[in-house]
C-alpha cells in the first residue's frame, strides 16, 4: 500500500498543468544525470531541484517516503552484500570478525539516494499527468520510429495500462490479503515454509484476479471499437508554452553541468 507510482492526483498545480511530452523527457533527463557520478554535490542539486518540483506539485513528502519504506529491505540487504565485498577507504567499525569500511557505507548510501531520487521523479511524474495524456505523450516520442514500422501507439498503450494497473492490483492484494486473514492464513508468523504457503496463498489468487481483469479490459476495448494499428484521431491537442520549455531547460542544463564536471 505503500507504493505510490501508478498513481494520478486530480490536483490543481504547476506541474499538472505542463505539457506531458516535457514531463516525460524532463524525467528520463534527471534519471540519466542521477547515473553521472560527480559526489553528492550532484544529489544535492538534484534534491533540491525535486523539492521545488514537489511543492509546485502539491506532493506530500509522506507520499515520497511511504515508497520508499518498501524498499527498506533490500537497502539493508545490499548494505550486508556490501559489508563482505566492499573493502576500500578507511576502517569505520572493527568487530574482530568482521570489519565495515568507509567504501561499504558511501556505496550503500549512493544506492539509497539514487533510489529516492527516481521513485520521487517517477512519482511526480505519475501523479501529475493522468494516464490517457501519459499515452499519448509516449506516442508522440515515439512517434520517429514508426517510419522502422515500430508500433509507437501499441507500445504506449502497453505502458499505459501498466501503469494504470499498478494501484489496482496493490488494492486487489490488499483486498485478498484481508480475506485470507479472515480464513486463518497469518502472513506475519510462523515458520519459513508456512510464510511460503501464506505468500502461495496470496500470488495464485492476485494471478487469476489479474488475468480475469485483462480478459475484462480486452472485451471492453474491443465493445469501444478499438482496433491495433487503426489511424486514430485526438480531441486533445498538446500545445508547448514558454514555462514547459523552461522545466526542460532546467533539466538540460543539470545534466550538462553534470557531464562537464565528471569530465573535468
Amino acid at each position: 500500500m505503500n507504493i505510490t507510482i501508478g498513481r494520478y492526483l486530480p490536483l490543481d498545480s504547476w506541474m499538472h498543468k505542463r505539457d506531458p511530452r516535457i514531463k516525460l523527457i524532463s524525467m528520463i533527463i534527471l534519471i540519466i544525470a542521477v547515473f553521472i557520478d560527480i559526489g553528492f554535490l550532484g544529489y544535492a542539486i538534484i534534491g533540491g531541484f525535486l523539492i521545488f518540483a514537489l511543492v509546485i506539485s502539491k506532493v506530500s513528502f509522506k507520499m515520497i517516503l511511504k515508497s520508499m519504506r518498501a524498499m527498506l529491505f533490500m537497502m539493508i540487504f545490499l548494505f550486508f552484500i556490501n559489508i563482505f565485498v566492499v573493502k576500500t577507504g578507511t576502517v569505520w567499525l572493527n568487530l574482530g570478525f568482521i570489519k565495515i569500511y568507509e567504501g561499504a557505507v558511501l556505496q550503500t548510501l549512493y544506492i539509497f539516494v539514487r533510489l529516492l531520487i527516481m521513485v520521487s521523479i517517477t512519482t511526480i511524474l505519475t501523479v501529475s499527468t493522468k494516464p490517457m495524456d501519459l499515452t499519448m505523450a509516449i506516442e508522440d516520442l515515439l512517434g520517429p520510429l514508426r517510419v522502422f514500422k515500430v508500433p509507437s501507439h501499441e507500445i504506449a498503450m502497453i505502458i499505459s495500462i501498466a501503469l494504470r494497473f499498478i494501484p489496482t492490483l496493490i488494492d486487489e492484494a490488499n483486498r485478498i490479503m484481508k480475506a485470507q486473514a479472515s480464513r486463518g492464513v497469518d502472513f506475519e508468523e510462523g515458520s519459513l515454509k508456512e510464510k511460503i504457503s501464506s505468500i502461495l496463498a496470496l500470488i495464485i489468487p492476485l494471478f487469476a484476479s489479474s488475468f480475469q481483469r485483462a480478459e475484462e479490459l480486452a472485451d471492453a476495448m474491443e465493445a469501444r471499437g478499438y482496433v491495433p494499428g487503426e489511424k486514430r484521431t485526438r480531441y486533445r491537442i498538446f500545445k508547448i508554452n514558454g514555462q514547459d520549455i523552461l522545466l526542460l531547460g532546467v533539466s538540460i542544463a543539470i545534466l550538462i553541468s553534470f557531464i562537464i564536471k565528471a569530465v573535468m
